[in-house]
This record gives structure tokens, sequence and C-alpha cells, in this order.
């Protein structure tokens, strides 16, 4: 599972598990979100099709975004303790995760919330072909593929959760294919955390994350350990949710073009407001909502930076 700096729907995350909503039935959310966001990688499409080096930065590249997203959910059973939900689920928003979602939530008696999901655009995307060439215009191509996804929250009623995930990708017309930089792969996800009551309504849940990504290329190939931490409070009609995360990735093998293992830290820090009953109109808030990420790695071609600040007004029905 990637982390993506991106437009979405902000509903901050409630720190408990009741009923999934109030009564049997449709339910959800719309919002209407704008900003800006920035990335700096020598892999966006958006940049520079000519490099001439391997050792240089690539260019920073900004767009102002309008976005319009939202989700909806079938709530059922006799104890509303079943959903079946589509769109970006509140508690991955919060922390800055976009990941739109097919799936089913189910509460045990026990207490635990069974959730099991499909994602069928997380991993899609565009990149170059060959991201290495120089001198000569590269050629943009797709990269596909699905992710599929189980958490267990609040297991047996406590504050521990796991969050599990599979996916794959594969990049169209890779000309590295064949190659210690071959592309496409199989990933696999894994993140336990334990929600802390601070006071109540403050809220810390620190994560330890682990993933496993298995490309065709060993230079591509890495395991990555790290760790999130963040911080809830609610304030009457008002939500913050502060979240820092950081990574380390070792990669298996050096590459040909490099002949150097490659090695990154990646450093994250996500906010996210809400303001309910906006202007006084009921069942809309403002939303507001910043990002900031960068990887650092010993191979100079690999740094990247993103950012992002939007607001936007949300609606639920």
């Amino acid at each position: 599972m990637k982390k993506y700096l991106a437009l979405s729907t902000l509903i901050i995350a409630s720190p408990g598990y009741a009923q999934f909503a109030p009564q049997e039935g449709i339910s959800g959310e719309i919002s209407l979100n704008a900003g800006v966001i920035s990335s700096t990688s020598n892999f966006n499409v958006d940049g520079d099709a000519t490099i001439n080096s391997l050792d240089n930065k690539a260019q920073s590249e900004s767009d102002v975004l309008i976005a319009p997203l939202g989700n909806v959910a079938y709530t059922f059973g006799e104890k509303l303790e079943q959903q079946i939900y589509f769109g970006t689920t509140r508690e991955d928003i919060a922390v800055g995760t976009l990941a739109v979602q097919l799936g089913y939530n189910h509460k045990l008696s026990s207490g635990t919330v069974v959730d099991i999901s499909f994602l069928p655009t997380v991993i899609s995307g565009e990149t170059w072909q060959n991201p290495y060439q120089l001198n000569t215009a590269r050629k943009e191509t797709d990269v596909e593929g699905n992710a599929y996804r189980l958490q267990l929250k609040s297991i047996s009623g406590s504050g521990f959760s796991v969050d599990l995930a599979y996916a794959t990708s594969d990049v169209e017309d890779d000309l590295n294919a064949g190659t210690d930089l071959a592309r496409d792969a199989n990933t696999y996800y894994a993140k336990g955390s334990y929600r802390f009551t601070v006071s109540p309504t403050s809220f810390v849940t620190p994560s330890a994350v682990y993933i496993q990504h298995d490309a065709d290329g060993s230079a591509n190939s890495f395991d990555s350990h790290g760790g999130e931490i963040s911080w809830v409070n609610l304030l009457g009609r008002q939500s913050l949710v502060l979240t820092a995360g950081f990574a380390s990735r070792d990669y298996d093998s050096a590459s040909a073009l490099f002949n150097k293992n490659r090695s990154d830290d990646e450093f994250s820090l996500f906010a996210a407001y809400e303001y309910a009953e906006f202007m006084g109109w009921k069942d809309w808030s403002f939303i507001s909502f910043a990002g900031y990420g960068d990887t650092q790695s010993n191979l100079t071609f690999y740094d990247e930076s993103s950012y992002l600040f939007a607001v936007g007004l949300n609606y639920k029905f």
C-alpha cells in the first residue's frame, strides 16, 4: 500500500467503532475540494521528458486541482453491524492515505470489526517506459494493478488493530523488463497499531509498518520497516488529526546501471481539520488538509518530495 499526498474527501476518523450508521440503508458523503499539489520525482510524467544525467535531481511540478470526491455505504443487520461501502474510508483519509475501495464491514459480537476490501485503482497510474533514458525524450506508459486488503479493527474491543494487504503491479511496455531493474511486482503490507486514550476527546495511535516488495528485477525489490504516530483531538464541532511517519527501505541488489545497492529513508507529515455544521448548515462541514513527504536516497536519482494543501466543503447524507 502506498501513501499519496493527494486531494480527497476528508472525514475525521472516529476513535471507536459503534454502529456503522444511525439507521439501516444508504448513507455517504461527497465533497468539493480545491488546492495545490506539487511533486519532485524523476518518475513523474508531468516533469521533463528528457534528462541528461542520472545524478541530477528532478524539477518540481505543481498543479492546481478542483476535485469532487466522496463515498457511499449501505448498512444493514439486526444491530446495524454490517456494511457494504465504496469510496475512501474516513480512517484512511484522516491520516493522508488515498485508497478507493469496494469493501464489506462486519462488527462481531466480540467487538472486532472485520473489514475486507478490493482496491481497483490504488496501484494504477503513469510512469516512463524507461525512466533512466538519457538525452532522448522518454515515453509514457501505464501502470496497472489491484490490491486486496484485510483489516481487523478494535480486536476483541481493545485498541489494537491489524491492517494486511497484497497488491500486484504491471508496468506496460517496461523497457527494463528482463533486467535487474524490471518493475512488475507483488507487494505484501502489514501494519499493527494500538489506540491509546489520552482524554475523552484525545487519542494517540502509534503503528509499526512492514512492506515486502518483490519485483521482477532484484534491484527494485526491497524490504521496508517503518512506523507512524497519529494524534486525534476532538473539540466540540472541530476535529484535528496530525500524523507523522517514517520508513527505511533496503533493496536486494545493486543494479548494473548504478553499481550500488539502493537504500531510501522516507519521512511524511499530514494534518487534517474539520469544522462541522459550517455556517450553521446541518450536515455540511468545512474541511482542510495539508501534507508533506520527502524521500532521501543514497542514489540521487531516486530523491523525491511532494506537498499539498487543500480546502473544501463536505456534505453528509
